[in-house]
């Protein structure tokens, strides 16, 4: 399979060139040049099948051209170490609980994936150190720097937003160590995914070092996140609850959504799709105008969804032939406030018990607004509330317990770098290394 960039003016590249690079060497993100329709009969029978058989039929499609069979299993199978279930909150509502991973958020698969295929290709190189550089608003640097932990040839750089990520999800990436350095950027998370994006394509930096990306601008990172639309749609196919199913992703750089929407591509039976905002309402604005204008991120409560330029706007946008109306004919959008956040958190919890992070709540309160009658809605919970003890305790009046795991990160001693937003100084410190 040959990946070529979303701006069509870099040679198209491999998959391992895909991964390696990140970031394609005219600015665009790599997409591949075809996507493969699954089987009706894979179809017919997913609800027989389990998460990592469903996963693996996925990934032969996406990567069986170029990753040795049994290799590719292996790497999927030791990904998915954890389930992603559905569950109900009311009668045609359900959350897919996306928080089941070692750091308890959705990027645990689409992390844990990339580390072990980037090593597969290392190995077969024999190549020296690769380093990884990731911009993060919250749950993207934990995951990432978890599943990069000890992995031998690549070392880590999470550049987040000071003051601007949960105290939790702060533990999670900078008390680590190892493989992994942390980098507090005095600025918002567009600053570091400028600083990130910045350095893929400084000559100097790039003879310095060999440097790749683990958001969701990089093909190893966004496309496994499939898997677990095509588990919530088996899952739901056993209950009868599959027709006229329609998932809603709360949305921020819409990596996660657009893995999704490359599942629909594969003929994965969803309706329809909603795409769930707080308060950076660009796609928003965009599926209700036609036009794409990014804008300063503003923070929220819902913090990785704090996203001003979503890097993958640029897929969404190739994926539907830059077709304004046949994005809007597959894809609504919602927009809310912290205030509604808020709102929707309290009401969730009074009327049905289950408790919503700020995240799941956007795609909660979409989904109660926007399904339609005979429409079963499935909304992605995102990450733990306990990511975001302080705000859902605050908001619900509760203590809610943090898991065994999340309480050992918090345990660990911070170990950051402090750094300005400006490029020649992040460039000077990575000269350094």
């Amino acid at each position: 399979m040959k990946y070529y960039s979303t701006n069509r003016k870099a040679p198209v590249a491999s998959l391992r060139e895909a991964v390696v690079k990140g970031l394609a060497p005219d600015r665009g993100l790599y997409m591949p040049e075809k996507i493969k329709t699954l089987p009706t009969s894979f179809f017919e029978h997913i609800e027989q099948l389990s998460f990592q058989e469903i996963a693996c039929t996925v990934a032969d499609a996406f990567f069986g051209e170029d990753i040795n069979r049994e290799d590719l299993h292996r790497i999927v199978c030791d990904t998915l170490a954890f389930d992603c279930p559905v569950a109900q909150v009311e009668e045609n509502i359900y959350s897919l609980e996306l928080f089941h991973g070692p750091t308890l958020a959705f990027k645990d698969v689409g992390a844990r994936f990339m580390a072990r295929l980037l090593q597969y290709f290392i190995r077969q190189e024999g190549s020296g150190q690769v380093n990884v550089l990731v911009a993060t608003s919250g749950d993207t640097g934990s995951a990432v720097a978890n599943g990069f932990l000890g992995v031998e040839g690549i070392h880590v750089y999470v550049l987040y937003p000071k003051g601007k990520v949960s105290p939790i999800q702060e533990c999670q990436f900078t008390t680590l160590g190892q493989n992994i350095t942390a980098i507090e950027v005095d600025g918002v998370f567009d600053d570091c995914q400028a600083l990130v994006k910045q350095a893929f394509l400084d000559q100097q930096l790039n003879e310095h070092m060999k440097l790749t990306s683990a958001n969701s601008i990089n093909v190893a990172r966004f496309l496994p996140q499939a898997f677990y639309y095509f588990n919530a749609y088996a899952r739901m196919k056993a209950l009868g609850k599959a027709d006229n199913m329609v998932m809603c992703v709360p949305s921020g750089n819409f990596g996660n959504i657009t893995a999704g929407l490359f599942g629909s591509a594969m003929g994965l039976p969803i309706k329809r799709w909603i795409a769930a905002n707080n308060a950076n309402d660009i796609f928003y604005n965009y599926l209700l105008t036609g036009k794409y204008e990014p804008k300063a991120s503003i923070q929220t409560l819902a913090n990785a969804m704090d996203v001003g330029d979503p890097s993958n706007f640029a897929r969404v946008y190739d994926l539907y032939g830059g077709s304004h109306e046949r994005i809007t004919s597959h894809i609504s959008g919602a927009t809310y406030s912290d205030d509604d956040i808020r709102e929707t958190m309290r009401e969730c919890h009074e009327q049905t018990g289950y408790v919503l992070d700020p995240h799941g709540a956007c795609g909660y309160r979409a989904l109660k607004e926007l399904l339609a009658d005979g429409e079963t809605g499935v909304f992605c919970e995102t990450a733990h509330p306990a990511k975001f003890k302080e705000k859902v305790d605050e908001i619900l009046k509760t203590d809610i317990p943090i898991p065994t795991r999340l309480a050992e990160f918090m345990k660990g001693e911070k170990k950051s770098v402090e750094m300005t937003k400006k490029f020649e100084d992040f460039k000077a410190f990575l000269l350094k290394e």
